[in-house]
């Protein structure tokens, strides 16, 4: 189950970041450029704290990142 949530979040993080530069992410989101480089690579476990820092730095819900399927 973790790596499924991981993955997802990786997914959604690289879509959201787009053609930006992990520079550029980076100051969108408060996180710096080697966390989220890593949570993209679904090497990094992320905090609930930071999790809700994404959610609110990108304007989406849970469901958005964590559909159920």
């Amino acid at each position: 189950m973790r790596q499924k949530l991981r993955k997802q979040l990786g997914a959604f993080l690289k879509a959201a970041r787009g053609e930006m530069t992990f520079a550029q992410f980076e100051k969108k989101m408060g996180i710096s450029a080697s966390t989220l480089h890593r949570i993209e690579l679904e090497q990094q476990n992320v905090t609930l704290d930071t999790l809700e820092q994404i959610l609110d730095r990108l304007r989406v819900s849970m469901a958005e990142i964590f559909p159920r399927k």
